[in-house]
């Protein structure tokens, strides 16, 4: 059997993270939220910086990509979720740490790439910032401007690690075919 990733990226506060969830119990895969992956790692760190909350991104991306290693050299498929940046954005090439995991293996991807209207997404991410759910850790530490937020989404355009892409514009979830996605993971896993 064929080894199997579907990653979940794209722009920040555009569903990917609910998706993750409800596609790993409708297919039956573990996932790897990397907002709650964080939560979890620094649950007895206190962070008071932008630049600390960065850096603890850094350490999540890293366990994140060795827990799934260790998901995939044994087997199993799973499910990875985050706003991943290609090369050149960040120190950590996520893109090239995530391709040289899939070719290590040779595992088939699937990459949902959820993208939208910034301008909408923005007074989205603004408000999703002001909830518990999403933990001390994740925040920003300040409110964001347009120009920035959308600068942010934008750089993660160039994602791509090969395999097969499905674009999700998630600026109305309303119209959004969820469960016409969650078929074509199951197509993928051979379902």
């Amino acid at each position: 059997m064929k080894r199997k990733i579907i990653i979940i990226g794209g722009y920040l506060a555009f569903g990917k993270s609910i998706f993750a969830v409800r596609l790993s119990k409708a297919i039956n895969v573990p996932y790897l939220v990397k907002d709650t992956f964080k939560i979890a790692l620094c649950k007895s760190i206190e962070i008071n910086a932008r630049e600390e909350s960065s850096r603890f991104s850094a350490v999540t991306f890293d366990a994140m990509m060795y827990v799934a290693e260790r998901l995939i050299e044994t087997g199993f498929p799973v499910i990875i979720e985050g706003n991943f940046t290609p090369a050149g954005i960040k120190k950590v090439d996520e893109a090239g740490t995530i391709k040289a995991l899939i070719d290590k293996y040779g595992c088939h991807s699937l990459t949902y790439k959820f993208t939208g209207d910034t301008n909408v997404l923005h007074k989205r991410f603004i408000e999703r910032e002001k909830t518990p759910e999403r933990g001390h850790v994740n925040t920003m530490f300040y409110e964001p401007g347009f120009d920035d937020f959308d600068k942010w989404c934008h750089n993660l355009d160039a994602f791509d690690i090969g395999g097969e892409i499905i674009g999700i514009d998630t600026t109305d979830f309303m119209k959004v075919d969820f469960e016409g996605h969650i078929a074509s993971a199951r197509l993928f896993m051979g379902e």
